[in-house]
């Protein structure tokens, strides 16, 4: 990540990046805050996790600095501290989207009773407020076949008969790992049709390690890797090896570090200009209250590969200057 850091701001004319170590812990990262706010820092990149970001939030607001976080915790948004990974909320949001746009509403959840479940389903009540529409039929869940069969099991029971199909057009699902298989199963068992359901699922069904062989044909939204080529390119041609992803996030903060500091711009109005930025994997957002808006793309589940099949939509305007590069 620092790395992708540096290689951003080698642009002549880029301001200087000042590296703070939080000894991987939320005292060591506010002590690295302080620390940085001292020597005149305009702008926080980092840090990394959620509870270090806790720790640094009210620090940097009180001085005004903003902070653009490597966590994936939407709970840390807030005016001024934006979290730049990928967010259960924002998977959740193009999900619901384009199953508006092929008609595979209304839709159900079964989420994992954890963080990752719970951040979702607060998403999907979101939306549900604003559209002003009853909640989704939702289910938490612990992992395995216990906890498992009897969500399913309550799921299958909003069908009028026996023979008749759910009054559901997907169901989101945010397990992985042999939760997955655990499952398939369990429709099996409860006569679930999935050639009739859509399921959806988490951007982490990307990786085969997911175990998302078990839900093949399911939709899940991610970055377009595709998108990273020249990130991939420059960081191959300095260092020799590929990037990690987490250098995606890395990357985009130092860009718009770089871009708005040569626009004389380091504030909130230029944060969260409404053109948003064109970053590593594909274009985002600052919004005044803290949250990202990302714009991603659909992968359906394939048996040897994810297969893209929708594009992720491009950013209201192109105005703002692109990050990368």
């Amino acid at each position: 990540m620092l790395r992708a850091a540096q290689l951003a701001l080698s642009v002549p004319g880029s301001p200087v990046l000042e590296v703070k170590d939080t000894g991987g812990g939320p005292d060591g990262a506010a002590q690295a805050a302080r620390d940085a706010i001292a020597d005149g820092a305009k702008m926080i990149l980092g840090p990394l996790t959620s509870t270090e970001t806790a720790q640094v939030a009210p620090i940097a607001r009180r001085a005004g600095v903003p902070v653009l976080a490597f966590t994936n915790d939407q709970a840390q948004s807030q005016p001024g501290v934006w979290t730049l990974g990928i967010t259960p909320g924002q998977q959740v949001r193009r999900l619901v989207g384009y199953a508006r746009e092929t008609g595979h509403l209304p839709l159900a959840a079964l989420l994992p009773d954890d963080d990752f479940g719970k951040a979702m389903a607060e998403e999907l009540n979101r939306i549900a407020s604003a559209e002003g529409q009853q909640p989704p039929f939702l289910r938490m869940a612990g992992p395995g076949a216990v906890n498992i069969d009897a969500a399913v099991t309550d799921l299958a029971g909003t069908a009028t008969g026996p023979d008749q199909p759910l009054p559901f057009g997907s169901i989101l699902l945010g397990a992985t790992g042999a939760d997955l298989k655990v499952y398939a199963q369990a429709f099996d068992d409860a006569h679930i049709d999935r050639s009739k359901v859509q399921i959806l699922g988490p951007a982490l069904w990307i990786d085969p390690a997911s175990g998302s062989s078990a839900m093949v044909g399911g939709w899940f939204a991610a970055p377009d890797p595709d998108a990273r080529r020249d990130l991939i390119r420059d960081y191959s041609a300095k260092y020799k090896e590929s990037p990690p992803p987490r250098a995606d996030l890395a990357s985009d903060a130092a860009s718009i570090a770089r871009v708005l500091s040569g626009q004389g711009r380091v504030n909130a109005a230029g944060l969260t200009q409404p053109a948003g930025f064109t970053g590593v994997d594909g274009w985002f957002a600052l919004m005044p209250d803290g949250l990202v808006r990302r714009s991603l793309a659909v992968f359906r589940v394939d048996r040897l590969r994810a297969v893209k099949i929708s594009d992720a939509p491009p950013g209201p305007g192109a105005t703002a200057a692109p990050p990368g590069g």
